[in-house]
């Protein structure tokens, strides 16, 4: 039975947030355990919860917030990982739950977000590596479909392109598994990358225990950059330069729009917190450039 929030508002007491991504993902990367822990900071003061529903496809994504909606399970959805090709909003319209968009909306999207900043940051972190002498940079990126991996993309193509360097991209999934895979098939090359930039930490600390496998030394031959900070990139030997970002006061600002959102009134115009440098100590000047 739906109650009546503070703002008078029937409420069913949940805002959704559904994750097509592996379970064993969620449980080994930081990100969003820290990012739904902020949301719901916010939203407790109000009486209001997450309900957190994980699945393997889209379909079934699709599936629960039809659920959802015909049973008036939750007062809206987070809509997170957006994808260029999304059949997302349009299903949520349909069926008639709001929702706040997390990251860059798409042209002629009717809904508020929370909006990123992707661009400025991969520069931040090229400059970075430029500045150091690097000019055989590679990127393992998230899943190419989405939309802030996009945005990424581009940006580290025109940066490098600018400075004269050629990037080297290969898409990963944001797991162990990919970023150790593909850091081995870089490290392969005949002539390989001297950086990498990892689209998430649990890539970045995989990709750093391959390096030291293959007795190729960090920051030594290698400097290596994970987005997003964490315990791991902080414990790690040596510590991981990342982009850091408060990814718990970014929790906090979707469920402040959430709250304006469900409560009848105007939706602020939101940036999640923008992603900084934060050197440690697996960055260097290029090798040749070494005393």
């Amino acid at each position: 039975m739906a109650v009546v929030n503070s703002s008078g508002v029937a409420s069913s007491g949940a805002v959704g947030l559904v994750l097509a991504r592996p379970t064993r993902l969620l449980g080994a990367e930081p990100f969003f355990m820290e990012f739904i822990a902020g949301i719901e900071e916010r939203l407790t003061e109000h009486d209001l919860s997450v309900l957190l529903h994980t699945v393997t496809t889209h379909d079934a994504e699709l599936a629960a917030y039809r659920r959802w909606a015909a049973g008036g399970l939750v007062d809206a959805v987070v809509l997170v990982n957006r994808s260029v090709h999304d059949p997302r909003p349009a299903l949520l319209h349909e069926v008639g739950l709001p929702f706040v968009v997390v990251g860059e909306p798409a042209a002629g999207l009717d809904a508020p977000a929370v909006r990123t900043d992707h661009a400025g940051p991969v520069v931040e972190a090229l400059r970075h590596l430029l500045d150091l002498g690097h000019s055989r940079i590679a990127r393992i990126s998230g899943p190419a479909g989405l939309l802030h991996t996009e945005a990424r993309t581009a940006a580290m193509i025109d940066c490098c392109r600018a400075a004269g360097a050629v990037p080297m991209i290969l898409e990963g999934d944001y797991s162990e598994e990919s970023g150790a895979k593909l850091t081995a098939a870089l490290l392969g090359l005949a002539e390989p990358p001297t950086a990498i930039l990892y689209d998430n930490d649990v890539m970045a600390v995989a990709g750093l225990g391959v390096a030291k496998e293959l007795g190729v030394p960090v920051p030594g031959r290698l400097s290596l950059i994970a987005w997003d900070d964490s315990t791991l990139c902080r414990l790690a030997s040596p510590a991981l330069t990342t982009m850091s970002v408060d990814v718990h006061q970014f929790g906090i600002s979707v469920a402040e729009s959430v709250l304006e959102l469900t409560g009848g009134q105007q939706v602020a115009e939101r940036w999640s917190p923008t992603a900084t440098l934060l050197v440690r100590e697996s960055s260097s000047v290029v090798p040749s450039q070494q005393d």
